[in-house]
C-alpha cells in the first residue's frame, strides 16, 4: 500500500490507507517523497506532545519550507517555543472563552441571514452559499477586513492551498495567491495605522508583552501580518471543511440527523464526532531534531515526519466500530484541532461557529438530502473537505 498525500483518490477516501498503515506500517517511510508517518493514536498523541523532538520549524506540509522563507513574516504554526509562546502569548487573549462567548450573537445573525433566503429557495449549495461565507464573515469582521475586500481575499486563501495530482510542487498559482495575500495584509496592515477600526489587527498593532529580562515588546508589522495570514486561513479552512462534512455526512445517515432535531444539546457533541470521522485537518508535518527509534527502525535526526490525525481518529486500539459515525460517542480525548503546544488558537471559536451554524440550520431544515453525484472536493495538501455540496429539501 503506497501513501500519496497528493493523489486525488486519497482525497477521495483516504481510510482504507489509514487501515493498512495502521496495521501493517505504524511507522510508515515513503522514500519517493522523503518522509515518515506515525498513523496510530497513541503514537500520533506523543508526537504531537513533544516539540522539542517533533519540530515544526520547517512547515507542517509534506514539503519542507525553508525557515528563512518566514523570517519577515512568522507564524506561530511554523515556529517552536520560545517564540512560538511569545506569538501565542500576545494574540491568546483575543480567544479567551469569555471573549468568545460574547461572539454568539453576531455568529448567530450572519448564519440566520445567510440561511434564510436558502431556506426560501429549498436549497442550494451547502459550501459556497452557507459553510464558507459564514467563517469569513466572522473572521474577516473580527480582523477589520473591509467588505469589499473579503471574496477576493478567500479566494487567494483557498488558491494558495490548491495543489495538483500527484506532485509534491507547489503549484505556479498557489505561490502567485500567497503572494497577494502577503502583499494585502501589509497594505491592511499600513491602512488601518492611518484609519484605524475596531478590528483585533488594532489590537495587535497595540499589544505590548513583558520579556524575560522585564522589557516590553511589541509585534512586529511581520509577526502581524502571519498572524492575519494564519487566523484568516485557519479560521476559514477548517470550518468550511468542518460544517460541510456534517451535512454530508447526516444526509448519509438520517437516524443521526434526527437525533439533533430539536435537540440543540446533542449538536456540540455531533461537532465532535464529525471531527474525528473527518477531520478536515488530515496530518500535521514536522521534522524530526534528533534520531528516534519506532518499531524497531530508527528515524535520523532531519527526516520529515507527518502525524495522521486522520488515520490516529479511526483507529480501532482507541476507539471501538470506529469507522461507525455515531454523533453520541465519547470522545475523552480529541485530536480534531490538534494537541500539545500547537493546539489550534481558534478552536473555540471553530466549535462556536459549527455549533450555531447546526442549530440554525436543523431548524430550517428537518428534511434534506444531498446530491453527491455533483459534490466537489478540494484537493490541498493537508486538508480534505468539500468544494461544492448540492442540497435542497426533500
Amino acid at each position: 500500500m503506497h501513501l500519496n498525500p497528493f493523489s486525488y483518490e486519497f482525497h477521495q477516501d483516504p481510510y482504507p490507507t489509514y487501515r493498512w498503515l495502521r496495521d501493517n506500517a505504524p511507522l510508515y517511510h515513503n522514500p519517493d517523497l522523503s518522509f515518515y508517518a506515525l498513523s496510530r493514536f497513541r503514537d500520533v498523541v506523543a508526537a504531537s506532545q513533544d516539540w522539542r523532538t517533533y519540530s515544526s520549524a520547517e512547515g507542517t506540509l509534506v514539503e519542507r519550507l525553508d525557515p528563512r522563507m518566514f523570517e519577515a513574516t512568522p507564524m506561530m504554526i511554523f515556529t517552536d517555543p520560545p517564540r512560538h509562546d511569545r506569538l501565542r502569548k500576545l494574540v491568546s487573549s483575543v480567544f479567551t472563552p469569555r471573549r468568545v462567548a460574547e461572539l454568539e450573537p453576531f455568529i448567530r445573525e450572519v448564519t440566520i441571514r445567510l440561511l434564510e433566503p436558502l431556506a426560501a429557495q429549498g436549497g442550494g449549495d451547502f459550501v459556497k452559499d452557507f459553510s464558507a461565507p459564514l467563517p469569513m464573515e466572522v473572521i474577516f469582521t473580527m480582523l477589520g477586513v473591509p467588505a469589499d475586500d473579503r471574496r477576493q481575499l478567500r479566494g487567494w486563501m483557498d488558491q494558495s492551498l490548491d495543489r495538483d495530482r500527484d506532485t509534491p510542487a507547489i503549484p505556479a498559482r498557489a505561490i502567485e495567491a500567497s503572494m497577494h495575500l502577503m502583499q494585502y495584509w501589509l497594505g491592511l496592515l499600513w491602512s488601518l495605522r492611518r484609519n484605524p477600526n475596531d478590528g483585533l489587527i488594532r489590537g495587535l498593532l497595540e499589544a505590548t508583552i513583558s520579556d524575560d529580562e522585564g522589557g516590553e515588546s511589541k509585534l512586529s508589522d511581520g509577526e502581524i501580518v502571519g498572524f492575519c495570514s494564519l487566523l484568516g486561513a485557519a479560521g476559514n479552512e477548517t470550518v468550511t471543511k468542518l460544517l460541510a462534512n456534517a451535512a454530508v455526512l447526516l444526509a448519509r445517515q438520517p437516524d443521526q440527523y434526527v437525533k439533533l432535531l430539536g435537540a440543540a444539546q446533542a449538536i456540540p457533541n455531533a461537532v465532535e464526532e464529525v471531527l474525528r470521522f473527518w477531520p478536515p485537518s488530515q496530518y500535521q508535518g514536522r521534522t524530526v531534531t534528533r534520531d528516534v527509534e519506532w518499531y524497531g527502525t530508527t528515524v535520523a535526526a532531519g527526516s520529515r515526519i507527518l502525524l495522521l490525525t486522520g488515520s490516529a481518529t479511526r483507529d480501532e486500539r482507541e476507539y471501538a466500530d470506529a469507522d461507525r459515525f455515531d454523533i453520541e460517542r465519547s470522545i475523552p480525548l480529541a485530536l480534531g484541532f490538534g494537541q500539545g503546544v500547537h493546539f489550534c488558537l481558534g478552536a473555540s471559536l471553530a466549535r462556536l461557529e459549527s455549533r450555531v451554524a447546526l442549530e440554525e440550520f436543523t431548524r430550517r431544515f428537518p428534511r434534506y438530502a444531498i446530491d453527491e453525484n455533483r459534490c466537489r472536493r478540494v484537493h490541498m495538501s493537508n486538508v480534505h473537505g468539500f468544494e461544492s455540496v448540492p442540497f435542497q429539501v426533500v
